[in-house]
């Protein structure tokens, strides 16, 4: 693993860290930590701020009654660098003295994608409409309230999946680490969806509700 702190790290690089209470989901990496009560939890960001200060490198934290689940990653360089994994280190110390334990199940993050052949014509609606703001082109929330959204800009009809019966523009990314992916398309199946197309797996899997509403279920594996 690089030393370099502007050195994005590549998803083996990360699994070679060793930080086994995080994943990779998405564009960061991930832990959750079952706290079992609040106090617990407000300790533990205590901790986990005093520490981000210190090391002038900020989190995202959510803290509920029975966790605190926590996101990081390197916004200047756009994904992972070494001052993740070093404050991911440290916060799974502050867990385990706590006696807070590390949970990676169910690790998710949601990313909607709308198909449109003009993604350019969109971007300040969905950005007034959800709250955020437009970056790059399309609507981000810098608050986290709500989830990115992408375009899938093309025409319709350019898939390589089976044909539907009526037209979705809507479709789910739901990110899931490495090791979730297929244990994620099982309870799908499991509870009456279909599975659409493997083609892609492991990097994605297309899956079908039983009104035909497509979604993907997508994991950081073999994506270069």
């Amino acid at each position: 693993m690089s030393d370099d702190p502007k050195a994005r790290l590549t998803h083996d690089q990360i699994l070679e860290a060793g930080i086994d209470d995080w994943r990779k989901v998405l564009n960061r990496i991930r832990a959750r930590f079952r706290t079992g009560d609040f106090a617990t939890g407000v300790a533990l960001v205590d901790r986990i701020g005093a520490a981000a200060d210190e090391a002038d490198h900020h989190p995202d934290v959510s803290l509920t009654y029975p966790e605190v689940i926590v996101a990081l990653s390197s916004h200047d360089v756009g994904g992972i660098t070494s001052r993740d994994i070093d404050l991911a280190r440290r916060i799974s110390g502050f867990a385990a003295e706590l006696g807070a334990e590390a949970d990676t199940s169910g690790l998710t993050m949601l990313e909607p994608g709308l198909d449109t052949a003009a993604p350019e014509r969109l971007g300040g609606f969905y950005a007034a409409l959800l709250g955020g703001e437009v970056s790059h082109g399309e609507p981000v929330d810098p608050s986290g309230q709500v989830p990115g959204l992408w375009f899938q800009k093309g025409e319709r009809g350019e898939s390589d999946l089976p044909a539907q019966d009526h037209e979705q523009r809507w479709h789910f990314d739901v990110w899931v680490p490495h090791d979730e992916g297929e244990r994620r398309l099982a309870a799908v199946l499991a509870a009456g969806g279909t599975l659409v197309s493997d083609a892609e797996a492991p990097a994605f899997w297309v899956v079908e509700d039983a009104d035909g509403n497509r979604s993907c279920i997508c994991t950081p594996l073999d994506r270069g």
